[in-house]
């Protein structure tokens, strides 16, 4: 039988590569607009994050979402993330 391949994805917090069933997309749309993305297939450019508040705030510290969007992301952004994830029992 042939193996199946586990797709692995960087989280932008910690650095690791992970399973990317385990980690969190966070999903930037064609208007700008940057939220989580609970079902892995909205359109618009994707950055992965561990299920954890500290890995968020790592990647809010080495600007690790910044890096992926290629954009500045304002701290009001990083507020309702946060709030994403605490909803989501993450």
């Amino acid at each position: 039988m042939k193996k199946r391949k586990i797709p692995l994805r960087k989280c932008t917090g910690c650095q690791e590569m992970k399973n990317k069933k385990e980690l969190v997309r966070i999903v930037k749309s064609d208007d700008g607009e940057i939220s989580i993305d609970v079902t892995g297939k909205k359109q618009g450019r994707g950055a992965y994050i561990c299920p954890n508040m500290e890995c968020l705030l790592k990647a809010q510290k080495t600007k690790g979402l910044e890096r992926s969007f290629k954009t500045c992301i304002p701290k009001e952004v990083y507020e309702n993330l946060k709030s994403e994830l605490t909803e989501n029992g993450q």
